[in-house]
């Protein structure tokens, strides 16, 4: 592969990763608006109806008792709050950085290394205190952005010298 197709090659994976950055954070901001405006009344209400509706299996199961501790500590205390506000901030973030990436302002690449760097060390973390499964996948992608990030802004420089 020539080095020209493999540039072009990594720029379109570039830009496939950022799109997906800027869908990330413009969900987690309406996440956070949803969150927001929920009752504390509709949030029990659903989980109750998902176990009450054999939906997880045996309603005293497992999986039932953990979604229903999560449900009382989401709408009981300050969870909720701190749901929110890291939505919207982490949206507006990722959103902010998929816009200057795009624009292709050189100086917000080592930016937006750093804070996906961030982002892979608190995703571990939370995997580790959560035993989530999904936060794992996570890290492992903004890992590969992360690569993808310093290929392009490594061309850049090349480009722009």
């Amino acid at each position: 592969m020539s080095e020209e197709t493999s540039t072009r090659s990594t720029e379109r994976l570039f830009r496939i990763a950022i799109t997906l950055k800027g869908l990330d954070g413009g969900l987690q901001l309406v996440g956070a608006l949803i969150l927001a405006f929920i009752p504390a009344t509709f949030v029990n209400g659903f989980v109750n109806a998902v176990i009450t509706r054999d939906l997880l299996g045996d309603p005293s199961g497992t999986l039932a008792r953990h979604l229903e501790t999560a449900a009382e500590h989401f709408t009981g205390g300050g969870t909720k709050t701190f749901a929110v506000a890291y939505l919207l901030a982490h949206g507006l973030l990722k959103l902010g950085l998929v816009w200057a990436l795009a624009r292709k302002w050189v100086r917000a690449y080592p930016v937006a290394m750093v804070v996906l760097a961030a982002f892979v060390v608190y995703e571990i973390y939370r995997a580790f205190e959560t035993h989530s499964i999904a936060l794992p996948f996570f890290a492992a992608l903004d890992a590969v952005i992360i690569v993808l990030v310093y290929r392009e802004y490594r061309n850049l420089k090349r480009d722009h010298a």
